[in-house]
């Protein structure tokens, strides 16, 4: 499956965004979906996931109660609505696609494509 990512931009602290990845092929609503995110320096980390069902979701600490993923088959997309921004939110962020569903749903190796990465930049 191939993924594109879009919806980034520049917010104020406070702001939301809501990121979309698009993705291609038949199959798509068999990859369970995750978002990750990078920030300049760091490494890759989880922010949110979702079963291929849409069933049962997982999150990061760091975005619990700010942050919501989603998905809609029909439209081959994955959301990841993201309220009340902090600065510390800054990053590129990317989607992810796996067939199946596991515990290491965290883990940047449990995914077997990704997409580019789009800027999110949260000013203080």
């Amino acid at each position: 499956v191939q993924l594109q990512a879009s919806g980034g931009g520049l917010v104020q602290a406070g702001g939301y965004l809501r990121l979309s990845c698009a993705a291609s092929g038949r199959t798509y609503s068999s990859y369970s979906m995750g978002w990750f995110r990078q920030a300049p320096g760091k490494e890759r980390e989880f922010v949110a996931a979702i079963r291929w069902s849409g069933t049962t979701t997982r999150y990061a600490d760091s975005v619990k109660g700010r942050f919501t993923i989603s998905r809609d088959n029909a439209k081959n997309t994955v959301y990841l609505q993201m309220n009340s921004l902090k600065p510390e939110d800054t990053a590129a962020y990317y989607c992810a696609a796996t067939l199946g569903w596991f515990a290491e749903m965290a883990r940047v190796w449990r995914y077997d494509s990704w997409g580019q990465g789009t800027e999110v930049t949260v000013s203080s």
